[in-house]
């Protein structure tokens, strides 16, 4: 085992004894369905994909949780996760929340940070050739979420209130690793 594995075996060994769960292995998709056109694949231990439009859609559903993530993007890539999405077969922004990772959108309003549509980014966030280590606490109708233990957006809303997470490949080349998640009670 090489030590890499051994350290990320043992990260999650503790992880779940805090009521975490992995939702990637670091070695299959077996925790997901995928939708849409992305070519996703495993390659050293990390999700990735270079082509739009498509999601990793978990396979259950949650209403309040914890969730972090490791997310690596060029500046012009365009990533996100979704959450509470309503329609699994086509998830968007027109069925659920969605934290975005876009540095170059073209609407800044909705750039990496925000909650689309719901919440502006609170601080301008740059995750362009670095991993971001993403937190989204997700209670009730309140949602919070961080980068790189930054607050970048806060927001209040009602209109999903249960449903699966996705992490989203919408054009350039996204990775995605440590994916975790705690429900809350």
């Amino acid at each position: 085992m090489r030590v890499s594995a051994l350290i990320l075996a043992l990260v999650v060994a503790g992880q779940s004894s805090a009521g975490w769960v992995s939702l990637f292995d670091g070695k299959s998709l077996d925790q997901w369905v995928t939708t849409g056109n992305a070519n996703w694949r495993v390659a050293d231990g990390v999700i990735e994909a270079d082509m739009p439009r498509g999601y990793l859609v978990s396979k259950a559903s949650y209403t309040d949780f914890e969730l972090r993530a490791d997310v690596w993007v060029r500046p012009e890539s365009n990533a996100g996760i979704m959450f509470r999405i309503t329609d699994v077969k086509d998830p968007g922004i027109q069925n659920a929340y969605e934290l975005n990772i876009n540095d170059q959108r073209k609407d800044q309003s909705g750039r990496t940070g925000s909650i689309v549509n719901v919440a502006k980014p609170l601080v301008q966030y740059d995750s362009g050739n670095k991993w971001t280590t993403v937190e989204l606490t997700v209670r009730g109708p309140k949602f919070t979420a961080r980068m790189n233990g930054m607050l970048v957006a806060e927001a209040t809303d009602t209109k999903y209130a249960r449903g699966p997470i996705a992490i989203q490949a919408a054009g350039g080349l996204v990775r995605y690793r440590n994916i975790q998640i705690r429900e809350l009670k």
